[in-house]
């Protein structure tokens, strides 16, 4: 007679992770994570901490579309210059931080100029232009943090759009940060010619 023994199945259980732990992945890891994980904005920092963020509500979500969708129309209507993203794309950055902006566009000679190794799932390269959009469980310092720090890698211009506040944060590189009360429209000038953003189509 030939004796079987049978493996209980592994048990899966949820497990909170407070903000004072920080968990670390390589970009091997954390791209394996991603693909497991489509459902979430996972992002990593340059010290290679992960960070999760959950599916945004259908307010922010329904802005984050209409900016890529403006940004998509004039890349559209001047001549496809560059590349153009929504909110799903990750970034490596130079500092080895991989992050995913609401919106953003690369010129098109450097994204050209990128190698076929450098073109992986999140491309080596920092976009010229990002927008971070706040939704209402974000915290306003994370974000101004991580404009900075776009900056940092060589972003030339960045839009902070403040939706509770009726704020937008103007990043760009050379200058202070400007701080718009109530504006109804923003330039993308010089590094996006004629490219305008009314934001009354955005945030109504």
């Amino acid at each position: 007679m030939i004796q079987t023994t049978t493996i209980p199945e592994t048990e899966t259980l949820l497990m909170a992770l407070p903000n004072s732990i920080a968990l670390k992945v390589t970009e091997e890891q954390f791209t394996t994570l991603a693909a497991a994980n489509r459902d979430l904005r996972l992002e990593r920092t340059s010290q290679g901490e992960l960070i999760v963020n959950p599916p945004t509500g259908w307010e922010t979500g329904e802005e984050n579309w209409k900016i890529a969708g403006e940004l998509y129309i004039w890349w559209r209507n001047f001549g496809e210059v560059g590349k153009v993203f929504d909110s799903s794309t990750g970034f490596t950055l130079p500092n080895g931080a991989i992050r995913s902006p609401d919106a953003s566009w690369v010129s098109r000679e450097r994204w050209e100029a990128l190698t076929p190794e450098d073109k992986t799932t999140f491309p080596k390269i920092y976009p010229d232009f990002v927008v971070e959009l706040r939704s209402k469980s974000d915290k306003l310092p994370p974000l101004q943090e991580k404009m900075r720090e776009y900056l940092e890698n060589g972003a030339k211009l960045g839009w902070l759009i403040d939706p509770q506040s009726s704020r937008v944060e103007i990043y760009q590189t050379g200058k202070e940060t400007e701080i718009l009360e109530n504006p109804t429209e923003l330039s993308g000038e010089p590094v996006l010619t004629g490219f305008i953003l009314k934001l009354a189509r955005i945030l109504n």
